[in-house]
C-alpha cells in the first residue's frame, strides 16, 4: 500500500539514492518509487497543475527517459499531446539532431521533424534539472521546429550544479531541490 503523499516534502521520501551510479562519487535521484506511488504520482501532476495554466501550454516534450512518465501524465490532465526527445537513433523517420555536453561526457538527442508546428507552446518535462544541458539542448530542438517553449517542468532539481543558470531565459519549475 503507498504512503500518503500529500504534500512535497513526503515526496522527497519517495525519491530513491543511490550512491555510485552512474559512476562512482555521483549519487543518483530514483524517482522510480515515486512513479510507482500513485498517490506521490498524483501530487506531482497536481502541483505542476496549480503552477502551469492549461492555456499556456499547445504540447508536452519530453526529455527520454525519464521525462516521458511526467509529460504523458501532464499531457493527459491537460487533454494535450505529448512528443518525445529522444537519444539519437531511437526515433523512425526525418530527425533534427543536436550533440551537446553532459556530467560525464556528450550526448546527441533527437526530435522528429514534423513534431512540433510552427508557434506551438511547448513545456518541456524531465526528472531532474543538473547543470541543464540536456534542458537546453531540448530547448533548442524544440525552437529549431518553430516550436515557443514556455518553460521547463522538473521533479527534482540539483541546486548545486546551478543548472538554472543554462536555462536561465526560461522559466522553469521544480518540486524537490536538493
Amino acid at each position: 500500500m503507498p504512503i500518503e503523499c500529500g504534500s512535497l516534502v513526503n515526496l522527497r521520501e519517495k525519491i530513491a539514492e543511490i550512491p555510485d551510479f552512474p559512476k562512482k562519487g555521483i549519487l543518483f535521484r530514483d524517482i522510480s518509487p515515486l512513479l510507482r506511488d500513485p498517490s506521490a504520482l498524483s501530487l506531482v501532476v497536481d502541483e505542476f497543475s496549480k503552477r502551469i495554466h492549461p492555456k499556456e501550454v499547445d504540447v508536452f516534450v519530453g526529455i527520454e527517459s525519464r521525462g516521458f512518465p511526467l509529460a504523458c501524465a501532464l499531457a493527459l490532465r491537460y487533454n494535450k499531446g505529448m512528443i518525445m526527445v529522444r537519444k539519437q537513433g531511437k526515433l523512425p523517420g526525418a530527425t533534427h539532431k543536436l550533440t551537446y555536453n553532459i556530467e560525464y561526457g556528450t550526448a546527441t538527442m533527437e526530435i522528429q521533424n514534423d513534431a512540433i508546428k510552427k508557434g506551438e507552446r511547448v513545456l518541456i518535462c524531465d526528472d531532474l534539472l543538473a547543470t541543464g544541458g540536456t534542458a537546453k539542448a531540448a530547448a533548442k530542438l524544440v525552437e529549431k521546429l518553430g516550436g515557443i517553449v514556455i518553460g521547463f517542468a522538473f521533479i527534482i532539481e540539483l541546486t548545486d550544479l546551478k543548472g538554472s543558470k543554462a536555462i536561465k531565459n526560461y522559466r522553469y519549475e521544480s518540486l524537490v531541490k536538493y
